[in-house]
């Protein structure tokens, strides 16, 4: 089951010099890049990446209400509401904002079950609470609540797509068919 996936370094993995640890990780288990390079998008491409829609824009204001709760902290004074529609627009406006602040690495990567390895590999998308032994566990160390305190995007160094159709999306808005690349790698000429 070959499958391709988009990941991106984002501009707080770029800045801290991370970019070879992180590629490295995912060059070690086997999968390999058929696209890559560095870039700084506008605010409209960047809008572009996230699909947002009602139901996305609720998942994410209800998470932070449910973070807030947890920790005894008023999303009202952090946030200036409780409306999570509300809460999910201003989370999507941050991702943008974080995406365009500096360039970033964006990689399309190919292999056996390509999708969820890289998902594994990277952790869960809110650092503090991804395990040790992930990009994100080992080397982020922001919560949910102290970015949304700080009005701004969590900063967990990458991106990955997180299914087969997203990750189609994703490639194809990122890279044109002409800067993916077909080629045998040493690993898959001897294990084929």
């Amino acid at each position: 089951m070959i499958e391709r996936t988009l990941i991106l370094i984002k501009p707080d993995g770029v800045k801290r010099g991370l970019i070879g640890q992180i590629i490295s990780r995912f060059e070690n288990l086997g999968l390999k890049i058929i696209g890559i390079k560095m870039i700084h998008v506008d605010k409209e491409f960047a809008k572009k990446h996230y699909p947002v829609t009602e139901a996305w824009y609720n998942k994410v204001g209800s998470n932070t209400l449910e973070d807030s709760k947890k920790y005894g902290i008023s999303a009202k004074k952090t946030i200036g509401t409780e409306d999570p529609v509300q809460i999910g627009k201003k989370v999507h406006q941050w991702n943008v904002e974080f995406l365009t602040s500096s360039p970033l690495v964006t990689i399309v990567i190919e292999g056996v079950h390509a999708i969820e390895t890289v998902r594994k590999l990277a952790g869960t998308t809110v650092p503090n609470t991804a395990n040790p032994g992930t990009i994100r566990g080992d080397l982020a160390t922001t919560s949910a609540l102290h970015s949304n305190m700080k009005n701004r995007a969590i900063q967990n160094l990458v991106h990955t797509s997180g299914n087969k159709e997203e990750a189609q999306r994703e490639i194809s808005l990122w890279f044109s068919e002409s800067e993916l690349y077909k080629y045998e790698t040493f690993l898959e000429k001897h294990l084929n």
